[in-house]
């Protein structure tokens, strides 16, 4: 979602500035702007669009060696140039950006600024405006800033300079995620690491309601009662050519392609010298102590989850229950005795997710997250930590990750099956080096998926897709991808359900793509596609080797029946990509929609 990026120190902060807020573009956006603050004041630009439109209104001749810039995607207020991010206070002295949602802005407008002139419909504004009618209430910057916070219910995280004074950024947190950067005569500030990589690997991160008075030779860090907090810096384990798209169009199909490799690395990292693959004993542990698993996640790692429900109850024996995780925060279900949560969270920073680990863990329960980002909210709040190592995931349709999250949770059950002396008739090391050479396969097989993609979905309003068992899942997924990139009105459906209303929306020609990997319910899911067909649908099959019949569209390598979501979704990923890269969509940008989620 937004992003946040400050510099303070002695270089011309204008390109760090702008090359930060490019480098969180992944994150999903429709405006932004950057303040730069020099001995001739505030110079402020912001625009709607893309960061290549800002630069266009940024003027090259303004020199500043600090200032502060943000991406925005729009919660309170359209997007537009006036609700775009920074914001200034009523005299222009004060200009702040702001991820997050202030609950009661609306509260804090009527009782302290009523004689204030807004020029936004953010609650952003908000904050800054506060800051400023403390300080000519008689408080120094910092005790106007402070108290300001104490006002705020909701989440932020923010930056802000003062025109009067060009040695501070002043910086604070709650829920939103920030991180401060230590470098050499100078020192930043940003939502992620990856942002100013460009600049430093070290970062100090930040915990909730704190704030922290930036210079370019230190930093302090308080609590908002004034107590200084000490706190070691970490190194950002990314590799920056990680993060770029070397010789691919797009970011999306760039990590497409890495899955095989991500596979491999999961077996590599979750090996012990013996060969054999480990998990944490004490994560174990608690997976044992537990009478029901409880996994909590949203949208791709929902999906994710609900593959791991079956892998842990069939292999481990242990129910599992999977949730929408903001739908769990405000209607908690009958929980059993002994319950473990299992979050799941590419970017670790899920707002969603995180409001219910804040319930959980208030109750006492034990909590593991599955991510990718080492050092992360949810990561660091939870009990214990099982990482992807899937490295950065920048186009916003999340691919890499889902397949991660899977293969992890793969590894959890049968970890816990051979805790338990179940014996299984399969080593999963060996499984998932076959799951690694199939993805390669399918990733060659592109263009046959472009084919696929221009044959069924070139020119159609909606898309079906129909699948049973574990299949039911992986078209979820599929439907999920289309439509977020192609904005085709793409639905996932149980093949069963079809006959209980669904089918009513079947018309000449709409495109119906059913899986067929699961050789228990391969003749079910078969008569359902003769039932679409029956009303006109034009059918898209794809099946594992094995179960093919001649009507198959496409045909994928076998795989272990339990790990077929793996290598099943790679297709529907393509077809999804190259749909959209022929309707002209933004394949890694999609409209609307963000990568993290750090917002409720």
């Amino acid at each position: 979602m937004c992003g946040i990026v400050g510099y303070i120190g002695y270089q011309d902060v204008k390109e760090i500035l702008l090359r930060g807020l490019e480098k969180l573009e992944y994150r999903g956006y429709d405006s932004a702007g950057i303040a730069v603050l020099n001995d001739e004041g505030i110079h402020l630009f912001k625009e709607k669009g893309r960061i290549a439109d800002l630069r266009n209104v940024v003027d090259p001749t303004v020199s500043a060696s600090i200032g502060i810039g943000h991406t925005r995607w729009a919660t309170h207020g359209a997007p537009s140039r006036v609700n775009a991010h920074p914001h200034q206070s009523a005299s222009g002295r004060f200009t702040l950006v702001h991820n997050g949602v202030i609950e009661n802005y609306a509260i804090l407008k009527r009782e302290y600024l009523q004689d204030v002139a807004f020029r936004s419909d953010t609650d952003t504004e908000v904050i800054v405006q506060l800051v400023e009618k403390f300080v000519n209430d008689g408080l120094s910057v910092e005790e106007a800033f402070r108290k300001t916070l104490t006002l705020l219910k909701g989440s932020y995280a923010i930056a802000m300079i003062d025109a009067e004074n060009q040695e501070v950024i002043y910086v604070a947190k709650n829920k939103s995620p920030l991180l401060v950067g230590l470098g050499h005569g100078f020192n930043v500030v940003a939502s992620d690491a990856m942002a100013m990589l460009q600049v430093t690997n070290q970062f100090v991160e930040l915990m909730d309601k704190e704030m922290v008075i930036v210079t370019s030779e230190d930093i302090t860090i308080k609590t908002l009662n004034g107590d200084i907090v000490q706190r070691a810096p970490y190194t950002a384990e990314l590799d920056a050519s990680d993060i770029e798209k070397g010789t691919y169009p797009h970011y999306m199909l760039k990590e497409i392609d890495e899955q095989p490799f991500v596979m491999r690395r999961i077996i590599q990292k979750y090996q012990d010298e013996n060969g054999q693959l480990t998990i944490d004993p004490q994560i174990i542990q608690e997976v044992l102590n537990a009478d029901r698993i409880y996994i909590i996640a949203c949208g791709t790692s929902y999906h994710a989850g609900l593959v791991g429900k079956q892998l842990i109850e069939k292999w481990a024996k242990i129910p599992v229950e999977v949730h929408v995780a903001s739908e769990f925060s405000y209607n908690m279900p009958l929980l059993s005795e002994k319950p473990l949560f299992i979050y799941i969270s590419q970017s670790g920073e899920t707002a969603d997710s995180r409001a219910v680990l804040v319930q959980t863990n208030n109750l006492g329960y034990k909590a593991i997250t599955i991510t990718n980002v080492p050092g992360s909210t949810l990561s660091r709040e939870a009990d214990y930590t099982l990482l992807l190592h899937a490295g950065p995931e920048i186009a916003v349709a999340s691919t890499k990750a889902y397949t991660a999250q899977i293969a992890v949770l793969a590894i959890l059950a049968v970890a816990t099956a051979k805790a338990k002396g179940i014996e299984l008739d399969f080593d999963l090391v060996k499984e998932l080096a076959i799951v690694a050479n199939v993805m390669e396969m399918l990733c060659d097989a592109k263009e046959e998926m472009e084919k696929i993609a221009r044959e069924y979905l070139a020119v159609t309003r909606n898309c079906f897709f129909i699948g049973r068992a574990v299949d039911y899942y992986v078209c979820l997924e599929g439907a999920l991808k289309l439509k977020e990139i192609s904005y085709i009105q793409a639905e996932g459906f149980a093949g069963g359900e079809l006959k209980h209303g669904t089918i009513a929306l079947i018309e000449d020609g709409t495109p119906v793509i059913a899986l067929a990997t699961q050789e228990h319910v391969n003749l079910s899911i078969r008569g359902n596609v003769k039932e679409v067909v029956a009303r006109g649908a034009n059918p898209c099959i794809i099946s594992m080797r094995g179960l093919e019949t001649e009507e198959d569209r496409f045909v994928i390598p076998a795989v272990h029946p339990m790990l077929t979501p793996l290598v099943s979704v790679v297709p529907l990923q393509l077809i999804a990509y190259y749909a959209a890269l022929h309707r002209g969509c933004d394949v890694d940008k999609p409209r609307n929609l963000a990568k993290s989620v750090t917002v409720e």
